[in-house]
């Protein structure tokens, strides 16, 4: 899931993948300059929307995360606030994922979708995780939009149970990988739109259904 980040002088920069979980990374990193955490709680909503690798990590996820949750789905964003290196130092792999706020909110929820990125030059989407269910249900959404969406057959099938995105109340969720190519052109928009609007069907009472967010207002 590396994207294009700034390799210079990687050497003298933590490697994220020996993190064993939140505590080494929150140990290496100082939090208010290398990250940020945000968390928006909406009461009423079964769903969260999440970026565990935001900001500068895998570019382009907070965006989309935030246009799915807009004011209806619970949001949490982990954000890469560095210079560069963010992907080294601030990649937390999925199923060691353990942010305690993070975990806090999944664990209301029964529906956890987790946005990501990967490399790749063709715009594609592959979906993981263990609701199969959800899955399916949003990539044949995605699939009108005429992109190439996966559910199987692809390197992050995203089934191990200490995924972040398997911790909420259900013990399953869906991880969405989108590719460069998507993440960065107007097919975000599209993207973030079908996404929410499988999830509106499933996630909010009646009465707040279809909320936009402010910035659609």
């Amino acid at each position: 899931m590396r994207d294009n980040d700034d390799r210079t002088s990687a050497a003298a920069v933590p490697d994220a993948s020996r993190y064993r979980g939140y505590a080494d990374l929150a140990a290496a990193q100082v939090r208010g300059r290398d990250y940020e955490i945000e968390v928006h709680r909406r009461p009423h909503s079964r769903v969260a929307i999440l970026a565990p690798h935001g900001g500068g990590i895998e570019d382009g996820t907070s965006e989309l995360a935030r246009a799915v949750a807009g004011d209806d789905f619970n949001l949490y964003l982990f954000e890469g606030r560095r210079a560069a290196q963010n992907y080294r130092a601030l990649h937390l792999t999925s199923h060691r994922f353990d942010e305690p706020a993070c975990l806090a909110l999944v664990a209301e929820c029964e529906y956890v979708v987790a946005i990501h990125g990967c490399r790749g030059a063709a715009p594609e989407i592959l979906l993981g995780g263990r609701d199969h269910v959800l899955r399916d249900r949003v990539a044949a959404q995605l699939r009108t939009l005429e992109l190439a969406v996966h559910t199987a057959g692809h390197p992050f099938p995203a089934l191990h149970a200490d995924n972040v995105c398997n911790r909420g109340a259900s013990g399953r969720g869906v991880q969405i990988e989108l590719t460069q190519s998507v993440r960065r052109s107007s097919h975000a928009v599209s993207v973030a739109r079908a996404i929410r609007g499988v999830l509106l069907a499933v996630g909010v009472p009646h009465e707040t259904r279809g909320t936009p967010p402010r910035s659609q207002r």
